[in-house]
């Protein structure tokens, strides 16, 4: 047998991932869990056929479902189609326990474009049985983002857009103000809920517009004028 190291790509091996501020310095901070909000967007709900919700849909991915948005994703096969959810995604600085909206937003350390990829077959199987999500939403590498921007350089008083391009098409495009539940309340919610720790990161909802990723796309990731990163699919 020959000595040579394999050269073939090792796509199934979950890479390790580190929070990244976007000129690509490391944050030190730990990583942690990834919490997440369904149907924060009510025309997102209607889309899906969902009906919308009165108190945030909360959900959890774990550390390992984190990956560098820029880098090739390696999407799950045999599985039917998986979704792109394009979203804002904040990180947790400091400690939170049952705090008001004061405090969460003084707890931030960054905001960030992150993708909730979504196994939209299973999930819809899942559903319909009456069981958790976490199979369609929690798999390695269901959770690409972006480097952050710090906080102090995002204005609270302006709305903070997110938008995601498929192969040169707008496929979602969306903006804070369209949120049921603003972010900083509903961090707040989130932290009566679980205590959120450093390190870890929120989801705060999709826009309508989710659609499946295909081998060979190619996407473009954007939050308000601060923040644009692209990405393909392997």
């Amino acid at each position: 047998m020959s000595g040579t190291p394999s050269t073939e790509p090792q796509s199934n091996e979950p890479q390790t991932y580190q929070h990244r501020w976007i000129d690509g310095k490391a944050i030190d901070l730990p990583v942690g869990k990834v919490v997440c909000v369904g149907r924060n967007y009510v025309e997102h709900a209607k889309e899906l056929g969902n009906e919308v919700p009165d108190s945030p849909i909360l959900f959890i991915k774990p550390a390992s479902s984190l990956t560098d948005i820029s880098t090739p994703l390696h999407l799950p096969t045999g599985q039917g189609e998986v979704h792109h959810e394009i979203e804002i995604a904040l990180l947790v600085k400091e400690r939170l326990h049952c705090a008001d909206a004061m405090d969460a937003q003084w707890s931030m350390a960054g905001y960030a474009a992150a993708l909730d990829l979504t196994l939209r077959d299973l999930q819809n199987t899942l559903k319909e049985k009456g069981h958790p999500w976490e199979r369609a939403k929690a798999f390695d590498g269901a959770c690409p983002i972006s480097g952050f921007v710090d906080v102090r350089g995002i204005s609270g008083k302006q709305p903070l857009e997110i938008s995601l391009q498929v192969n040169g098409e707008m496929r979602q495009q969306g903006n804070n103000t369209q949120m049921l539940f603003p972010i900083f309340e509903l961090i707040a919610h989130i932290s009566h809920v679980f205590t959120l720790e450093p390190g870890d990161i929120i989801l705060t909802g999709t826009p309508k517009g989710v659609a499946a990723l295909n081998s060979g796309d190619v996407f473009v990731a954007a939050l308000g004028n601060v923040l644009r990163v692209e990405g393909s699919v392997a």
